[in-house]
């Protein structure tokens, strides 16, 4: 039997896929204040953490004592490893876990609850620190360093964009600078004639590794037998786990050469495959059917007409063969690192994923096409800065660059005229609600957000983020639909992304970092016949029924008392909307009609705050029967002026009033 031929590693994936985490911007930020407190233990400061399972296990329990993770991991050392590993990628942390100067200015910027842009490519700031970190970062693939972040950068300017199935499955192939300009020809190629084949692509990149060559070669020249299948599938972890492709070799060859109607035994043999990506890629390529009472009567009729099938002599078949389990493998493969690699690239606010496309955002585009040209010269070569805190030009000067050509190329790409930094955020900012508009057209309009908050209701969190996003928390995701809702019902008028106290994704959507001690949005309304020049402030929470009076009650008359008496020239109420409404709530919000408000040095104070409850039971009517602000603002103005006891005064001003709406014409 010939050399087992072994796995040699042919794209690059940012972390691992063995740590996939929800609220991912969080989760960086919390596992750093974490490992800071963890070092600071006296006993763990001069601690080895490299080959060292102990302390590794150690940390894991840290991280279980504090709620960042939960259940009982197997192996906690390898745990704690996964854990962080990324986060070493990236340079936050060095190979000992300790953090960088790279982690500590991130560590700073989060505990200032300033993520504000103040940079050229207006971004915030932390997203300006991971963009400066991923143009650094580099993996090594077989000897081969490559940096993916610039890599990404050079393809999407050469092609203005990436598909999702480009980014996933031939990007990450972009190891070498050779193979990058060859599949960038090769999209430009395809795209051009329409005639898109990722396989022989993946396949032409895998056939130049001289393993699969090897393999290639083992499978035409020597005796099939289980032990050479095995071989030839060069799997990663061992070949035991190939064993399956043997059956699934005997039965093809039986079913092409013998014409034997075993088509059900074929399609049962791809189930033993243990990899399911693997084993659902052979049942659609080959199956038109995957109703196994259909396989059975059709028998071979049911087989698409694919390649091997055709094949009339064994050279062929076993080449095809070969090219069948390596393309579904390699598919496998790259698809797992998709999610990785997207939240990772998402993390710097310059990458947009939207419309099955894979862009930048419209002022780093303009940047990166000033210093396109340059990007390979960097995308093949590590560098020492990783774990620093590094100027842009320190990184390449060549990312240092005129301001004013960046502003002349953003005003050509857009359309207009752009002199300076004011007028620059201006057009951004444009742009933004041109996306933000079509967002809501195309993801979520009034249906979708009466969906949402049903979801909220039942606390259907799993739903809610599949619908949204998983990089923002249940109670963050709630004030941002909530905040959609709002400008529906203000018929889009107003600055929402502003009025939203919320961070925000390149692509408009929410992620949990930002600190509170604000009105989750303040709602600015200009004078019109029908309301007065005034602030709205929108409170949300998913509270239950147990801690909903402690939870709320102060922080509502807080935010809206602080606010009066720093603005006393605005008039200015509040509305306070949940998914349950306490009725002490209820009564507790109607007596600050009578109540002083003072500041924290008793030297000022105010009379009486307009605080109006809402349930999402209601809020859903309002937007169902279209019901606009307007209307909303005379009831609401009414009800505060309504007296009653809490429980009644609600049903009465608020139930009833909203549910006249049903089924009336608006």
């Amino acid at each position: 039997m010939a050399k087992k031929i072994g796995f040699k590693s042919y794209c690059w994936a940012i972390g691992t896929t063995s740590y996939r985490t929800d609220n991912f911007n969080l989760s960086i930020e919390k596992q750093l204040h974490l490992l800071r407190q963890f070092r600071e233990i006296e006993e763990n400061k001069n601690k080895k953490w490299e080959n060292n399972k102990k302390f590794q296990a150690e940390y894991y329990n840290f991280l279980k004592e504090n709620n960042f993770v939960k259940g009982e991991a197997a192996l906690p050392d390898k745990d704690a490893r996964e854990k962080t590993s990324g986060l070493r990628d990236i340079g936050l942390l060095d190979d000992e876990r300790n953090i960088t100067e790279a982690g500590l200015e991130l560590l700073r910027i989060a505990d200032s609850a300033n993520f504000s842009a103040d940079n050229f490519l207006e971004i915030p700031k932390d997203s300006f620190l991971y963009f400066k970190q991923m143009l650094k970062t580099a993996n090594v693939v077989e000897g081969k360093i490559v940096r993916p972040f610039v890599v990404f950068l050079y393809a999407v300017n050469e092609l203005g964009y990436l598909t999702n199935d480009e980014f996933t499955y031939l990007l990450p192939l972009c190891v070498d600078e050779h193979t990058t300009k060859n599949i960038v020809k090769s999209i430009k190629s395809y795209r051009g004639t329409g005639e898109k084949n990722f396989d022989d692509i993946i396949l032409s990149v895998l056939m130049e590794k001289d393993n699969y060559k090897q393999a290639l070669n083992l499978l035409k020249t020597e005796p099939i037998s289980e032990e050479l299948i095995c071989n030839i599938g060069i799997n990663r972890k061992s070949a035991k786990y190939d064993k399956p492709y043997y059956t699934l070799y005997s039965l093809l060859k039986k079913i092409v050469f013998s014409k034997d109607n075993l088509a059900l035994e074929f399609y049962e043999a791809t189930k033993k495959l243990t990899n399911s990506k693997v084993g659902g890629a052979w049942r659609k390529y080959f199956f038109n059917s995957s109703a196994r009472s259909v396989i059975s009567r059709e028998g071979l009729s049911v087989l698409n007409t694919v390649p091997i099938l055709q094949v009339t002599t064994e050279e062929q078949f076993n080449e095809e063969f070969f090219k069948v389990v390596h393309i579904f493998k390699a598919r496998a493969t790259l698809s797992d690192y998709f999610d990785l690699n997207r939240r990772y690239f998402k993390i710097t606010d310059v990458v947009l994923f939207e419309d099955n496309k894979v862009k930048l955002d419209v002022l780093p585009q303009c940047y990166v096409e000033i210093i396109a040209r340059n990007l390979l010269n960097i995308a093949f070569e590590q560098t020492e800065l990783l774990p620093q805190n590094s100027m842009l030009k320190d990184v390449g000067s060549f990312f240092d660059i005129d301001i004013n050509i960046l502003y002349q190329k953003l005003g050509s790409a857009l359309g207009t005229s752009v002199a300076n930094k004011e007028m620059a955020q201006m057009v951004i900012k444009d742009e933004r609600y041109t996306r933000f508009n079509k967002l809501i057209d195309d993801k979520f309009d009034k249906n979708t957000i009466i969906r949402l908050l049903d979801d909220f209701e039942s606390r259907n969190d799993d739903e809610i983020r599949s619908i949204v996003t998983d990089n923002a928390d249940i109670p963050t995701i709630f004030e941002y639909v909530l905040g959609i809702a709002w400008y529906i019902i203000s018929e889009r008028k107003g600055d929402v992304l502003e009025y939203m106290n919320l961070s925000l994704e390149a692509d408009l959507l929410p992620k949990t970092h930002a600190g509170g001690g604000e009105a989750d949005i303040v709602w600015k309304y200009e004078m019109t016949y029908e309301y007065p020049k005034h602030t709205l402030l929108i409170e949300a929470t998913l509270a239950d029924k147990k801690n909903q009076r402690r939870m709320e009650m102060e922080p509502v008359s807080r935010h809206l008392g602080d606010y009066c008496l720093a603005h006393p020239e605005d008039e200015a109420y509040c509305v306070f909307i949940t998914t349950f409404l306490n009725n002490n709530v209820i009564s507790d919000f109607r007596a600050r009609r009578f109540m002083e408000y003072y500041n924290n040095a008793g030297t000022k104070y105010i009379t009486g705050m307009k605080i109006l409850p809402i349930q999402t039971t209601e809020l859903k009517t309002l937007l169902r029967f279209d019901v606009k602000y307007p209307q909303i603002y005379k009831m609401l103005d009414a009800a505060y002026k309504t007296d009653g006891s809490p429980k009644e005064w609600y049903e009465n001003s608020i139930v009833r009033e909203t549910g006249m709406y049903n089924g009336q014409e608006i």
